[in-house]
């Protein structure tokens, strides 16, 4: 070891010495910490209960028969317990309205986030990674894409489906959600995609590896979080939409969001059609929600640590 080190070393422990042991907390410091500790956690529960809310009194609501549902509110059930019955999710599925447009839905949306997420990985890597003529200029446009609202293109959308015999169609809303999901799309992929080592890739390329290959063995697993992220975000997005749907969707075969806005009757609203329908509606993005948590969570966290 040599002598400068000795002498630093020396410093550090003479130092530590004088310093001596850490001061012990008090009883009650460490009371206060612990109980700051549980008034966190506490919160996050009831805050957590307090979002919940809604969904409960959806679920309840869709259990209770109409008359019920006039007579007084969802929890009302929680001393009348006997008021609970599934009748209305009998009568839903026995609504070919309702059942053909939760098909169409998935029809729209399934289509709509696969497309996103393989053009938004290619065009990210693209971006990330290749060398092309105006890339950087490409890519600018895509970012400038982002601010466009969808409002803007209604009008001329609907007139290019309708000269082309989109209107009105499943393609043409899939195709609808697709271009306006890849800016977003490729935007955030790109990012992500270029946080990749280059090393790493110039490793692959060492052995032989192909563009190819390089992107579906090296950069499509490392991206897998971040891919996830965003089919979870396309997911909810096309399922959710009711704007989009009611424009360019066949009116005869309409997705759940607008066959449910359909069954609000003239003077009053189809309650034991309504809560139960919308209540299946938001059960599927919740199962694919927590079906992808966990990547989820991992392309947040990349996302936040990068």
């Amino acid at each position: 070891m040599s002598s400068s080190a000795t002498r630093t070393r020396a410093r550090t422990e003479v130092s530590t010495e004088l310093a001596g042991p850490p001061a012990p907390r008090t009883l009650a410091a460490r009371a206060a910490a612990r109980a700051a500790g549980g008034a966190v956690r506490v919160f996050l529960v009831l805050a957590g209960l307090f979002w919940l809310l809604p969904t409960v009194g959806l679920l309840l609501s869709s259990l209770r028969s109409p008359s019920d549902i006039a007579a007084s509110g969802w929890w009302r059930v929680l001393t009348a317990p006997a008021q609970l019955t599934t009748e209305n999710y009998t009568h839903l599925l026995a609504n070919d309205t309702i059942t053909g447009s939760l098909l169409s839905t998935v029809l729209i949306t399934v289509p709509s986030t696969l497309l996103v997420l393989l053009l938004g990985s290619f065009a990210g890597y693209a971006f990330a990674w290749l060398e092309f003529p105006g890339r950087d200029w490409w890519f600018l446009g895509v970012v400038a894409l982002l601010v466009v609202p969808v409002q803007v293109a209604l009008v001329p959308v609907s007139k290019l489906f309708g000269a082309v015999g989109l209107f009105e169609t499943t393609l043409g809303v899939v195709l609808f959600h697709t271009a306006f999901g890849l800016p977003f799309a490729i935007f955030l992929l790109r990012n992500f995609f270029a946080e990749i080592p280059r090393e790493l890739l110039e490793a692959a390329r060492l052995d032989g590896a192909g563009e190819v290959r390089l992107f579906t063995q090296v950069v499509l697993p490392l991206g897998g979080p971040a891919i996830a992220s965003l089919g979870i975000f396309q997911f909810l997005w096309v399922w959710n939409d009711m704007l989009i749907a009611l424009i360019f969707a066949d009116s005869q075969s309409p997705p759940i969001t607008v066959a449910l806005q359909q069954q609000v009757r003239q003077f009053g609203n189809n309650v034991d059609v309504l809560a139960p329908g919308a209540f299946v509606s938001m059960v599927v993005p919740l199962v694919v929600f927590f079906a992808f948590q966990r990547q989820f969570a991992s392309g947040v966290m990349a996302g936040a640590v990068k």
